[in-house]
């Protein structure tokens, strides 16, 4: 892959993110959304790329999408599959709370797996712990595995779980192993990348979270080396017959991050919205904004973070 492609890409995130932060704490989630999408689907529109949408956002909520099947880029590149969240966390735009961010990631076509909008039950390691880790074992297993990796005592091992009724009796668990635990109340794209860099004092996530934003986790972790493990959780039958629908074959299978995201030619862009695990929020100065963004190849393993100064025309 062009490296400048790569470039391109954080560039997309960054005007998306731009875009909804200028509703932070304002109560209106699908007016944050919005603005992402058109952003970042006129920004899109200006690469040379042939690609196409194989995950869009907004399907559980009715929100603005950019939707499965649709054609992005110029058209004059080369083929693409592209995965999207460009608001992740509408609600903590829209009240004030942290981890939000504006996601892709891309690969060449066929590459990235089509999830359905559902859930999945997930599990998420760095580097240090891939290959010890195991999503049918018990948290207290996973977790002294983890422990055993870093070289650290149980008690300053960090978990990440979403803070969802549904996660009771395995917060209850960890919290019996004496293990730390991250509560978010949303993000858990954010949750899951974070094992994966240094700078993020989170050392694994745990729990059940959206199945689209497990496969924009695994392009990043399968950028950063780490490891994820994750087996599709549906809610009911019309969500079993969509995933057959999108060629989901064994609904059991315990997918690999090499499952999620394939190849060697995997990128993964993100651009802080609100401030959050995994990056700082927009910043807005008297002459623009102020974004931090990050940037990886599964190609290279090179992990660009990037702080961008923009010029924005304010009207008076």
């Amino acid at each position: 892959m062009d490296r400048n492609l790569a470039l391109d890409f954080v560039r997309v995130t960054e005007e998306a993110a731009i875009a909804s932060a200028k509703w932070l704490g304002k109560g209106d989630k699908n007016s944050a959304d919005q603005a992402a999408v058109n952003l970042m689907r006129k920004r899109f529109n200006d690469i040379d790329i042939d690609a196409t949408i194989v995950i869009g956002e907004g399907e559980r909520d009715e929100a603005p999408m950019l939707f499965i099947g649709e054609k992005v880029g110029n058209g004059k590149g080369l083929k693409w599959d592209i995965a999207v969240d460009p608001l992740e966390c509408t609600n903590s735009v829209a009240y004030g709370r942290p981890n939000a961010i504006s996601v892709l990631a891309a690969a060449p076509r066929g590459n990235l797996l089509g999830a359905p909008d559902t859930y999945m039950n997930k599990i998420a390691v760095g580097p240090e712990a891939r290959g010890k880790i195991d999503l049918d074992a018990t948290p207290a297993e996973n977790i002294r595995a983890v422990a055993d990796a870093l070289e650290k005592d149980v008690g300053e091992v960090t978990i990440v779980v979403l803070e969802r009724d549904r996660h009771q009796q395995l917060i209850k668990q960890i919290r019996e192993t004496g293990a730390r635990i991250q509560l978010i109340p949303d993000g858990d794209v954010s949750g899951a990348i974070a094992p994966s860099l240094d700078y993020c004092a989170v050392d694994m996530l745990l729990g059940i979270g959206a199945a689209p934003e497990g496969v924009l986790a695994a392009a990043a972790i399968r950028c950063l080396g780490g490891e994820m493990q994750a087996r599709f959780a549906f809610k009911d039958d019309a969500d079993r017959k969509r995933a057959a629908s999108m060629g989901i074959r064994d609904p059991e299978k315990v997918f690999r991050t090499e499952d999620l995201a394939k190849g060697d030619n995997v990128v993964f862009a993100a651009t802080g919205v609100v401030s959050g695990l995994l990056l700082e929020g927009v910043n807005f100065t008297r002459d623009g904004a102020i974004t931090h963004s990050i940037v990886t190849r599964s190609k290279s393993g090179t992990v660009r973070l990037i702080k961008a100064t923009h010029r924005i025309s304010h009207s008076r």
